[in-house]
Order: structure tokens, then C-alpha cells, then sequence
């Protein structure tokens, strides 16, 4: 039988998708854009008649008909990172969250230790050969395939179809639905003086050559905007996005001295423009692979002067980063900061750069701060961390001291709150 035919035989309405999934089981679905909208509209409209089935997923952008407390106990989400839709859940209760690295969800899934019962995911269209590839989002979405009783795509033409480790068969497929619905675009965020100035004293710091880390954010896109200027930079990320390409296009991005798989851009998702999905698709420089490939910090970590970007929304005086939530209330997730922080650090000329603005609220609150808000979720340890950069400078912490630490910490926070910072040092023994 031709895979055409195989194919055909596959073919279902999405309304008929929900029909895959069973009382208590566990749906798996990709990173942000990799979502599949139709199946999951479909399985919105049908919640009520299932009971105990949850929606896991890192970074959902669309705000579905089971983000609804009222009907939790029939079809709820289950985060493994919180985004603008779920957040509000979250930090309401009605959804729970999973502590882990990024890299690892993979391996909790092979191991059992996470349920994987039906995937849907969307997919680029199939080739010759009877492969759809999941362009958008490898993720843990691959190690999710493997386990799942049921396999349903959502097959796009939209869709890049994104070389690398993010292939699956025909033959591997339950059902698919077809649609030609345009592949929802996140825009850049926006970028102001305090971005700026941040992104200035990263990039004054990478060097031609380096290969790059670049989290998604404000300050991580104003450091991309202002190394349009540098040589022969390599890619070795979690996402790709609309800021790396333009990277690309400048010259800066050539990927010709990496020296773990040379030549190659290499990401675990996408999230961007339409124009970012074309560049995707079929491009030989670009692979997109599973997370627990990208993110691991030993494989990561084989690029010489690998440099990793992330944002935080708080740092303490000796280094600890909590970058995911407000005291103990969720904001975001562990995400791949941690992994990409370890893998600078064993990387042969290796920079990892936490970024964060020195106060927050109209400058009325300090993001350099004595200690930790009282529940903040520790997502850097002190023991970790590398260099500190806000507007107003660059703190080196690795190899420092406690004390060290505090007064590297405390010159690059707002002025106003410099008093009051050497104060608490003070009394912590710090200074």
C-alpha cells in the first residue's frame, strides 16, 4: 500500500479527534506554536464528556475552552511551563505545574515517571517518503510519540518542514487532521532604553565566533540587536526565532567555526513570524531536535564559547536566581535556563549571562534584593551563576566569595536602593 493510501485510511475530521481519548488519560502537545488549534478546539467543545483528562504542555498561547475552572474536573491543563493562558490558572490553583529541567521532561516520560496516553500535535505536510516533521516543536514531543497509545496530527502546509530529529512516520500515526489555517506569529517584544543598555554590556562581551543561547524576552532580543556587527556566530539554542534570523541575514550567524555540529543552527522550537517558518523550511543550516538533545548541558556544553542569555526577575546577594516565581506564587517555569547556564560553564570559553532590569514598578522595588522573597523557587543556584548584568553594569560572579558577591551585586543595582542593600549586607555579615 502507498503511503498516499496509508494516508487517506488516516484521515479524520477533528471533531472526530476527542474520539481517541479515554476518562483519566493524559494528552501531550508541544511548545507554544506546535500546538495544534483544531484538535484543540475540538476537545474543548467535547470536555464535558470526559472526566479526569489533562492537557500538558510548556508555554500554551492560546487560551482554550478547557482553561475554564468550572469544567477542571473533566478536561484540565497541566503545565510543564506557565504561559499568558495558563498563568492565571496557576496561580489561582485549578492548575498544577511540574518542577523540572527542560531538558529532562524527555527522560521522565521514557521513564514512566510522566504519562504520555495521546499526543496531538500539529505537522508539516508529508513527503515522498511518509514523513511529516514537527518543525515547530521537537521538544519532548518525540519522547511522548514513543510512549502514546494514540498519535493524532494536525498536518499543516503551513508548517515547516524542519530538518533533524523531528520526523515521524505514517506509519507511526493513529489519525490526522488536515487544515490550512496560517500558523500563529509572536511578534518581538518590545525593546526601551533599559533593554538597551542592558543588551549593550552582553554583546560588548561576546566575542566573533561564539555560539549562542538566546532565551526569549526583551533584553535577550536587544542583545541580538546590537551583534549584527559580529563574525561567524553559531547557534546551539532552545528556541529560534525571528531575532536569531536576522542574525542570519545581517552575516553575523555563518555557524562555520562551531565546533559540535559545524555549520548547523540547532533549536528544540520556534516561535515567530511567518516569514521565520519559510526560512525553516527545509533549510539544510537549520535542525530542530528533541530537548533532551539541545538543552543537555553535557552535549550543549561541547560548543567552545558557548554563550547563554537568560532573564530573571530576581537575584539575592549571593547569586541565587528566581526566575520563575513571585515568592511562592507561579509566574512561569523551570524551563532550560538551569541546563543552558551548566553548559556554558563547562564550555571551553563559556560566558552564561543572567539579565534583569535593577528594579521593577516604576523603580519603586529593587530586583537585586538581600535574600530571596519568602517561597521564591531557586531556578540558578549561587553556585551556578556567572555573570549578573542589569543597566547599570556586569557582575562576575563565578569563583567570588559571599562578600565579593554582595558588592559586585550591589554596584550594579539602582542607586537609590544602594544604602539600603550595603545596610542588609551588613547585617547578614556580608560586608
Amino acid at each position: 500500500m502507498s503511503y498516499q493510501s496509508i494516508y487517506q485510511q488516516k484521515r479524520i475530521a477533528a471533531t472526530d479527534a476527542p474520539g481517541f481519548v479515554k476518562d483519566g488519560d493524559t494528552i501531550v502537545v508541544p511548545t507554544g506554536v506546535g500546538e495544534p488549534p483544531a484538535l484543540l478546539s475540538a476537545l474543548s467543545d467535547q470536555r464535558r464528556n470526559f472526566r479526569g483528562v489533562r492537557v500538558a504542555q510548556i508555554l500554551p498561547l492560546r487560551k482554550f475552552g478547557y482553561f475554564d475552572p468550572q469544567t477542571a474536573e473533566h478536561v484540565r491543563h497541566f503545565a510543564y511551563f506557565f504561559g499568558g493562558a495558563s498563568r492565571p490558572g496557576g496561580q489561582d490553583g485549578w492548575i498544577d505545574y511540574l518542577p523540572a529541567y527542560f531538558s529532562e521532561v524527555p527522560t521522565l516520560l521514557d521513564r514512566d515517571l510522566l504519562p504520555a496516553d495521546v499526543v496531538f500535535t500539529m505537522a508539516s505536510s508529508m513527503d515522498e517518503h511518509g514523513f511529516f516533521s514537527l518543525g515547530l516543536a521537537a521538544d519532548y514531543t518525540m519522547a511522548a510519540i514513543r510512549r502514546a497509545r494514540a498519535v493524532v496530527l494536525e498536518v499543516n502546509p503551513n508548517v515547516p518542514f524542519a530538518n533533524g530529529n523531528c520526523h515521524i512516520h505514517v506509519s507511526q500515526v493513529t489519525a490526522l487532521v488536515e487544515s490550512e489555517d496560517p500558523v500563529m506569529e509572536v511578534g518581538l517584544p518590545q525593546i526601551g532604553p533599559v533593554q538597551e543598555a542592558i543588551g549593550k554590556y552582553v554583546a560588548d562581551l561576546i566575542p566573533d565566533g561564539a555560539t549562542l543561547q538566546i532565551g526569549y524576552g526583551g533584553i535577550p532580543d536587544a542583545v541580538v540587536m546590537q551583534l549584527t556587527h559580529k563574525h561567524d556566530l553559531g547557534i546551539h539554542t532552545e528556541m529560534v526565532g525571528d531575532g536569531i534570523m536576522t542574525l542570519v541575514e545581517a552575516g553575523a550567524v555563518t555557524n562555520r567555526r562551531k565546533n559540535y555540529h559545524a555549520g548547523k543552527m540547532l533549536a528544540t522550537f520556534a516561535l515567530g513570524s511567518k516569514k521565520l517558518y519559510r526560512f525553516m523550511d527545509r533549510n539544510p543550516a537549520v535542525e530542530i531536535h528533541p530537548v533532551d538533545f539541545t538543552n543537555d548541558p553535557f552535549r550543549a556544553g561541547r560548543n567552545d564559547n558557548l554563550i547563554t542569555i537568560n532573564a530573571t526577575m530576581q537575584v539575592d546577594l549571593i547569586g541565587q536566581c528566581g526566575s520563575e516565581t513571585l515568592g511562592h506564587t507561579p509566574y512561569s517555569g523551570t524551563g532550560g535556563q538551569a541546563d543552558f547556564v551548566r553548559a556554558a560553564n563547562r564550555s571551553l570559553g563559556g560566558k552564561s549571562f543572567i539579565v534583569l532590569p535593577a528594579t521593577a514598578k516604576n523603580d519603586s522595588i529593587s530586583r537585586i534584593v538581600p535574600v530571596l522573597a519568602p517561597g521564591t523557587h531557586v531556578t540558578t543556584s549561587k553556585n551556578d551563576i556567572n555573570y549578573v548584568v542589569t543597566e547599570f553594569g556586569v557582575a562576575q560572579l563565578r569563583g567570588k566569595s559571599a562578600k565579593q558577591r554582595a558588592e559586585a551585586l550591589i554596584a550594579i543595582a539602582h542607586p537609590d536602593f544602594r544604602g539600603e542593600l550595603r545596610d542588609h549586607a551588613r547585617k547578614m555579615k556580608l560586608l
